[in-house]
């Protein structure tokens, strides 16, 4: 890949997702195009990034996000955060709701990738909040890791932290051509809503507020003004005393925030 090659796509990768790709990327977009290039049956790079210029490549630069991102995740992910969501929010959010049994909880999934991290967390609320209604929303930028997380069939190996018990009660084992797989329970896919969103640009189908926000493992990709932006637009959707979930390689310390560090990678907002 040549340098000029390099930054065409960088700054175009930037400019659509804020996505910052740092000159040590270099090699990981390279091996990452080849995905492209073979899909389009383009011969070079510099062909592809014409393609990209031209005036129909909406779709194109949208399958050039899909590859470039990292999607990967699986169950339990950070299983911390899902133990503090049981022993303490949820405590927290039942007292608070006490005198009005009727409110929902309800939770944003920010960069849900192929579905896992919602699926964690519908799990944890079935488990540990039946007395109240709740909801998730689940969004990413990318139409092809949704189309995976709405269809919610999984390898039988993406769930080896959940015990049997919970897989049973939350998972249906495939046979036939789908032996290998396990697909989540149709009670739980209904209780999770799924839209495509660019964190920067859209907003939410539903304006909340939200108690609980998950975006972990994206910040780690943007610049520092666009994580400042990002953290000041998620905070605008917590309510008071709602909590933001980041990845455990991210941290809120070096930019500027109006949250309150809790333990690692978990901040709430004043009450």
């Amino acid at each position: 890949m040549r340098d000029s090659e390099f930054e065409f796509i960088r700054h175009l990768v930037y400019e659509q997702s804020r996505i910052n790709l740092g000159p040590d990327k270099k090699d990981l977009v390279s091996a990452r195009l080849g995905k492209r290039l073979r899909a389009t049956n383009i011969p070079s790079l510099g062909e592809y990034c014409q393609l990209l210029r031209s005036p129909d490549a909406e779709q194109e630069v949208a399958d050039l996000i899909d590859v470039i991102s990292t999607n990967h995740t699986f169950f339990f992910r950070e299983n911390a955060h899902f133990q503090f969501m049981q022993n303490r929010v949820i405590p927290e959010m039942r007292a608070r709701t006490l005198k009005a049994a009727s409110s929902s909880l309800n939770v944003w999934s920010a960069a849900c990738s192929t579905g896992e991290e919602p699926f964690s967390i519908a799990i944890t609320l079935a488990e540990h909040l039946r007395d109240r209604p709740w909801s998730i929303l689940a969004t990413d930028i990318s139409h092809r890791v949704l189309e995976i997380a709405e269809a919610a069939t999984y390898r039988e190996d993406s769930v080896h932290q959940i015990t049997p018990a919970l897989i049973l009660s939350h998972f249906q084992r495939g046979f036939g051509p789908e032996k290998g797989n396990v697909r989540v329970r149709p009670a739980l896919r209904e209780r999770v809503k799924f839209q495509q969103m660019n964190l920067l640009k859209g907003d939410p189908m539903f304006a909340g507020p939200y108690q609980l926000i998950f975006c972990r493992n994206v910040m780690i990709y943007f610049d520092r003004a666009t994580q400042e932006e990002l953290v000041e637009r998620l905070s605008r959707y917590l309510i008071p005393g709602g909590y933001l979930f980041v990845g455990h390689a991210e941290s809120l310390t070096n930019i500027r925030h109006s949250l309150t560090p809790v333990q690692a990678a978990i901040y709430q907002k004043a009450a």
